[in-house]
């Protein structure tokens, strides 16, 4: 079998990754205790189980315990409320981790909010999105983080970069924003409304697309030399009535455009569970310190 080489602009996200890992791993071979990352699935698809594997098996290449929960579809939103707060208690758990998409009677904002924000390793509960307003960006959803990632990965001088994001949702475009404000940048957020995306879009030094939408971004939306980081997925059947798996950006056409792009698979989703483990130390860091400012 022949397989097509990569496009030497494309910005891989393994390497990355793999960076990130091996921070990780030092921090946990040199931690004598460290609680377990629970993971919380109700009536999971076979998607879900696929991200779930995924975790579990970063989990343990970095030396973290991964316990996984499946809860029945009936449970009801009380019952997660509660089992949660019991997880917030458990000196044993480090992280809680809610596996999306949830049945329609259970509101995810509200477990989000149960998490305790020293426990909320995916960076979700509205504290710690609310802290980027602040210019703590450390617990930040991993999406979001993983895009500002592989930015800083291609050294590019943060501060007074132009960039546009493409998408304004809460946990992934919104926050990308405002981490990127945080860092200095001046950002630009397109949406559903906004008249004219690739006006705004073809100015930008970077452009960040997760709306959803098979292909939107072309190569005559972008800038010559900008870097365009994908994080859409959207599925696409192909002839042979196979499905696959692309990203919001043209990414081979682009790529003759822009200096940089994300491939869609390949590209952020790698780094986003390598952020879940750096989030996960960070929470340990932090609940350390919470511990010994109630000792001391």
């Amino acid at each position: 079998m022949t397989i097509k080489p990569l496009h030497p602009r494309h910005l891989l996200g393994e390497p990355i990754k793999q960076r990130i890992l091996a921070d990780v791993r030092d921090y946990v071979k040199n931690t004598s205790r460290m609680g377990k990352l629970v993971s919380i699935a109700i009536d999971g698809t076979a998607e879900v189980g696929v991200y779930i594997r995924n975790q579990a098996k970063v989990a343990a290449n970095v030396g973290i315990e991964f316990e996984q929960q499946f809860w029945d579809r009936n449970i009801t939103q009380g019952a997660c409320k509660a089992i949660i707060k019991k997880l917030n208690d458990d000196p044993s758990v480090l992280g809680i981790i809610i596996q999306r998409p949830l049945p329609p009677h259970i509101n995810v904002r509200l477990l989000q909010t149960t998490i305790h924000p020293l426990k909320d390793v995916e960076g979700m509960n509205p504290e710690s999105i609310g802290n980027i307003v602040y210019s703590d960006i450390a617990l930040a959803p991993c999406t979001a983080a993983a895009a500002i990632e592989m930015i800083k990965f291609l050294e590019l001088e943060i501060k007074g970069l132009e960039v546009v994001m493409i998408g304004h949702s809460e946990i992934v475009g919104r926050p990308v924003a405002m981490m990127l404000i945080a860092e200095g940048a001046t950002v630009t957020v397109c949406h559903n409304m906004t008249r004219s995306v690739a006006m705004h879009s073809r100015r930008a030094d970077v452009v960040l697309v997760a709306v959803g939408s098979a292909h939107l971004v072309g190569p005559d939306m972008i800038k010559p030399g900008a870097v365009v980081i994908d994080i859409g997925i959207n599925q696409q059947e192909n002839s042979d009535g196979k499905i696959k798996i692309v990203g919001d950006v043209d990414t081979e056409a682009v790529a003759e455009v822009a200096d940089w792009v994300t491939p869609v698979p390949g590209g952020v989703g790698p780094v986003t569970v390598a952020i879940l483990m750096r989030n996960t130390v960070l929470a340990h860091q932090r609940q350390l310190q919470s511990i010994w400012r109630e000792v001391g």
